[in-house]
């Protein structure tokens, strides 16, 4: 059963100690329903789902995400993201001696980093805020992560870079001088282990996969009990924010992705069944929907869509209100006001009046809109 909120959440048992909560995330909506969010990390076993109904028929309302396997039916399919976090914020120098931070923006490939440079500044200094970094050119010598490496790509401020080390001694340098993309809220520094979700695998994302978050194995466990299968995928979640406005109007990038066969087969199979495909995260949905083919599944096994291609693939989809998803029936994510990306994701599977009455209950009781904050799930009946 949902748990009842007769008031808003107290403040005071969601947020750390001495962080101060910032209400400047958001809008009014049409009647004027404050929009805003805070953006404090959550607990992962506190997060709370605001449950959105696609077509309006019903009002949002909020459940504990531990209740997940009670909002779901027997026989639908949830796939998760098991891309672990990489360290993505490396220390750099260049020759002369200045300063800069590299961020990747997706996996090590045989020695190259790919990411976006930035000047000096602490995990304080907001994104946005950070100064440009140093000049760097193709051929340029530089050190990240305590390695020596050559500038072999540059286009402003991303850049990529041809590491001389490789195997055990590049992982070994990655993992002791880098740490993950950092959030400015918070005081303290993230470690690494906070930002991995609890069936973490391949050091694929650059930032964490963070729908997944607070799916913990309980959760899991309680899914599978209810009958309520769970596969994984691998996707190569890039960055959220790059600081550069016409950087970030791109985002997200293109991204690599790898869809087991046994989960290609687990959605032919829920679809067959009548199950719906629930995807955690929207690096799930832009993985299987680049995936979905228009060919039928095999004989025998009839689908009510496209089947979705086992392998390795690259994710250019982007998602908006224009996309009508193929594949994926509902979605799992974080909370997103009007203006950023990411709400531009959520417009996939629901209009923007469903949405912002979404926002306007989240505002309401204190949730988190941030990275590691609070979620909704957008599900149709």
């Amino acid at each position: 059963m949902t748990a009842a909120l007769p008031v808003p959440l107290p403040v005071r048992e969601r947020w750390p100690a001495g962080v101060t909560p910032r209400a400047d995330r958001g809008e009014r909506g049409e009647r004027g329903e404050r929009l805003a969010l805070r953006s404090d990390e959550v607990p992962r076993h506190a997060v709370w789902l605001v449950v959105i109904d696609p077509a309006g028929a019903r009002p949002p309302r909020l459940a504990r995400f531990a209740e997940l396997p009670q909002l779901l039916r027997a026989g639908d399919l949830v796939v998760v993201n098991d891309a672990a976090t990489l360290p993505g914020s490396l220390p750099g120098v260049t020759a002369g001696g200045s300063r800069f931070e590299l961020r990747l923006s997706g996996p090590v490939e045989a020695g190259r980093l790919a990411g976006v440079a930035f000047g000096p500044g602490d995990h304080r200094t907001r994104t946005e805020d950070r100064a440009p970094p140093p000049r760097l050119a193709p051929g340029d010598r530089v050190a990240v992560a305590g390695l020596p490496a050559t500038v072999v790509g540059a286009a402003g401020r991303r850049v990529e870079l041809a590491v001389h080390a490789g195997g055990e001694a590049l992982w070994q340098g990655l993992y002791a001088a880098g740490a993950p993309v950092q959030y400015a809220h918070r005081r303290e520094r993230l470690p690494l282990w906070s930002v991995q979700t609890a069936y973490a695998g391949r050091p694929w994302a650059a930032e964490m996969p963070s729908a997944g978050r607070p799916l913990t194995w309980d959760v899991v466990l309680g899914l599978r009990r209810a009958g309520i299968a769970v596969a994984p995928l691998t996707h190569a979640a890039g960055l959220s924010s790059t600081g550069d406005d016409a950087l970030d109007r791109a985002l997200p990038w293109p991204e690599r992705y790898e869809i087991p066969r046994r989960t290609a087969d687990a959605i032919d199979a829920a679809r067959a069944r009548g199950g719906r495909v629930i995807a955690v995260g929207t690096s799930v949905v832009r993985a299987l929907e680049s995936a979905a083919g228009d060919a039928c599944p095999d004989a025998g096994q009839p689908a009510p869509g496209p089947a979705v291609r086992a392998g390795s693939g690259v994710a250019s989809l982007r998602l908006d209100a224009a996309y009508r998803p193929r594949v994926v029936s509902g979605l799992v994510s974080g909370l997103h006001v009007p203006g950023e990306s990411h709400f531009e994701l959520l417009s996939a599977f629901a209009p923007p009046e469903p949405l912002r009455r979404a926002l306007a209950l989240a505002a309401q009781h204190g949730l988190s809109g941030h990275e590691l904050g609070d979620a909704c799930l957008i599900l149709p009946a």
